[in-house]
């Protein structure tokens, strides 16, 4: 499986679209990490706690397109854009 952000894979000729795939993941931190997180951030400009949920989510979603393309017959995905929200509650 190959994947790309751009609309094509170099050395390869796009025959046929199979479709739109996507890939979709929801993380968060529980209250204790949220809590480390915030006295890390006085220490620290990333604090480990969050260093690695947005990393984790594109794995997810990786791994739910290429699933989807695959079921689809494909063997690429191309013109991938990935897109962050962050919902935050405060502690305070």
């Amino acid at each position: 499986m190959v994947p790309t952000a751009t609309p094509s894979v170099a050395g390869r000729r796009v025959r046929t679209c199979r479709g739109v795939v996507t890939g979709d993941a929801i993380v968060g931190a529980n209250i204790f990490r949220d809590l480390l997180a915030k006295i890390r951030g006085i220490v620290a400009d990333r604090s480990g706690a969050y260093g690695t949920e947005p990393q984790r989510a594109r794995q997810i979603a990786f791994g739910e397109f290429r699933e989807e393309a695959m079921r689809l017959g494909g063997d690429s995905v191309v013109g991938i854009d990935l897109d962050y929200e962050v919902v935050r509650v405060s502690l305070e």
